[in-house]
């Protein structure tokens, strides 16, 4: 609705809701001293006056060209009335009213300077008097009040009438946006009971850029030349974090590095992300209509994504049963899909979206939704408001696939704190030693990595990894190239006369290839390595005196220890289970043993 209509409906009564806060009071008389105390009264009452006398001037309004001119015009009325009435107002303080006049009219009202403020990150208004801003991560109290509840209700309705959006007692909160696409949440009585509460997420016109948040301590260079390799390569990203954590501007750089002859369609419910390719398609979900008619939900609009040829799928933020239909898309050859979603940890992520899938309504077994989840996600860049206030990617971590009905991660980069200097929190993104099963698709996408990896472990010339196109449950075969030659060969140590070796994996030494076969087979292959390596330092099994092994799945107990007890001539050695560490159950071992021998 344009100003001049808005401003008609208002002289004419249309409003009700506007009127109600509008309407006349009596001029306010000049000040005394017993009135001195009550200055912002007065003022307050001026204020109120000229807002009526501005309404019933609309006709006059109705010309202005731009805001130059609407300024001009306003401030004709504002010295009009105040010279008709006598009112005592000193320059500044008409000044102040003159921009208070033209937020209320085109603006927000009392927030409009806020919204204006660049400093300020976002804007809580908590009922008509106490407003909030958040400032470098710190919330801070401002001086700015509403006049009552219905002028705040006046506000709401000018945010989310544009948006063909409602808010009252039968829909009593609502999810929009401003036109420079910062994200509002309205919520209203009788869900809460302190008035009507606003909340605005406040965006950069100007959307952040690599260097913006290399400068502001988000990531370093190198980390995002890592990002970027992986979005070009066209691995499934999800982004999460907690409220207020970056989720969106990180998400926005992500999509920054998507090529620009690529057709994007991104999804969302009230259109937030600012992408500057040329080939954008733009959806956003719609709420039921007064008769309850007329919703179209993110899944809805998923669906549809499908059928327009899109090279990739941005889902704005999981919240719900659209989680399936979006690792749908990313199992259906939409790579390079990314996303957003609400958690404290990377697996925390994946826990959310086996309930997020779950909220569809399918009747799903666990294990297929947790195979689902692993063969699509590739990646989940995590990122946290830390204790300053400041926003950083603090995770980033490879969806490796599936074992025993559990998905399988491994952090890739996480980040360590090294200290404090003035109140901020120093630290950097630092490797972990794990090389990542899709460091290969790298090379089949053409991207030069440079010298160094970033730090990520070089590959093992003897062992080169393929492009992985897909993957789900493990099924054995070649060792990882994350895992330690110690771990699946063991490691010999002598000391006090004792000889002790730590667990051997069922790997052939002369293949590299995990053996075929179960329990015994590995027992078998485990027994075989370990005696050799007795052999080499100058023992033997049957001076071993104590044993430990792993059992991936303690039901197998019985079935090695008839393989244990068959390769030792006397009574086997004395011993005791441990848990699997997740390297070894990674590289789908079965059994590993350790053992201290007589030298």
């Amino acid at each position: 609705m344009s100003l001049l209509r808005r401003l008609e409906r208002a002289q004419q009564g249309a409003d009700t809701q506007s009127v109600a806060t509008l309407e006349r009071v009596p001029p306010p008389a000049a000040p005394t001293h017993a009135q001195v105390g009550g200055r912002e009264t007065y003022l307050s009452n001026t204020r109120l006056r000229l807002l009526d006398e501005v309404i019933g001037a609309s006709a006059s309004l109705r010309d202005a060209v731009d805001a130059a001119d609407l300024h001009s015009k306003v401030a004709a009325i504002v010295d009009q009335v105040i010279s008709a009435n006598g009112f005592a107002v000193r320059r500044d303080e008409r000044l102040g009213m003159i921009e208070d006049l033209i937020a209320e009219i085109t603006g927000f009202g009392p927030i409009e300077p806020l919204l204006h403020d660049e400093t300020v990150t976002e804007v809580m208004v908590n009922g008509p008097s106490q407003i909030y801003v958040e400032r470098k991560g710190k919330l801070e109290l401002t001086d700015v009040v509403f006049r009552n509840e219905d002028h705040v209700m006046h506000i709401i309705d000018r945010i989310i009438a544009p948006m063909g959006r409602r808010i009252d007692e039968s829909s009593p909160r609502v999810d929009a946006r401003l036109p420079d696409g910062s994200r509002v949440n309205a919520i209203i009585a009788p869900l809460s009971l302190v008035g009507p509460v606003i909340t605005i997420r406040k965006f950069s016109a100007k959307p952040y850029t690599v260097d913006d948040l290399v400068r502001f301590g988000t990531a370093t260079p190198e980390m995002f030349d890592f990002l970027r390799a992986c979005v070009e390569a066209r691995l499934n990203i999800f982004v999460s974090g907690g409220t207020g954590s970056g989720k969106t501007t990180t998400l926005n750089v992500l999509s920054s590095f998507i090529p620009n002859d690529e057709r994007i369609v991104t999804i969302e419910d009230a259109a937030e992300l600012q992408l500057r390719q040329e080939h954008v398609v733009t959806l956003e979900s719609r709420p039921a209509n007064l008769e309850g008619e007329g919703q179209i939900t993110m899944r809805d609009l998923l669906r549809n994504a499908l059928h327009m040829r899109p090279d990739r799928i941005i889902v704005g933020e999981c919240r719900g049963g659209e989680a399936m239909d979006m690792l749908q898309a990313m199992n259906c050859g939409h790579d390079g899909s990314l996303s957003t979603g609400h958690a404290n940890t990377p697996r925390d992520m994946l826990a959310r979206i086996e309930t997020m899938v779950l909220m569809a309504g399918y009747e799903l077994p666990l294990r297929s939704i947790r195979e689902q989840i692993a063969s699509a996600i590739d990646l989940i860049v995590h990122t946290a408001r830390l204790k300053d206030g400041f926003r950083k990617v603090v995770n980033i971590t490879e969806v490796c696939g599936i074992e025993d009905d559990e998905i399988i991660t491994e952090d890739v980069f996480v980040f360590e704190q090294t200290g404090v200097r003035d109140g901020r929190i120093e630290g950097l993104l630092r490797p972990t030693g794990i090389r990542p099963a899709f460091m290969g698709k790298f090379l089949e996408s053409g991207i030069r990595l440079p010298p160094g990896e970033f730090g990520i472990p070089a590959e093992d010339p003897t062992r080169p990894t393929r492009a992985r196109y897909g993957k789900a449950r493990f099924s054995g075969g070649e060792v990882p190239q994350t895992l330690d030659p110690s771990v699946a060969f063991g490691r010999a140590t002598r000391a006090g006369g004792m000889i002790y070796v730590s667990e051997m994996g069922p790997v052939d030494p002369d293949t590299g290839q995990l053996v075929a076969g179960g329990i015994t087979e590995q027992t078998s292959q485990c027994l075989r390595n370990l005696k050799e390596r007795l052999d080499a330092e100058g023992s033997s099994l049957d001076k071993v005196v104590w044993a430990n092994w792993s059992l991936r799945d303690p039901s197998e107990f019985d079935a090695f220890n008839k393989e244990w007890v068959s390769w030792f001539r006397g009574a086997a050695p004395v011993g005791q289970g441990t848990l699997m560490p997740p390297l070894q159950r990674r590289a789908g071992f079965r059994i590993s043993i350790g053992v201290i021998a007589e030298a």
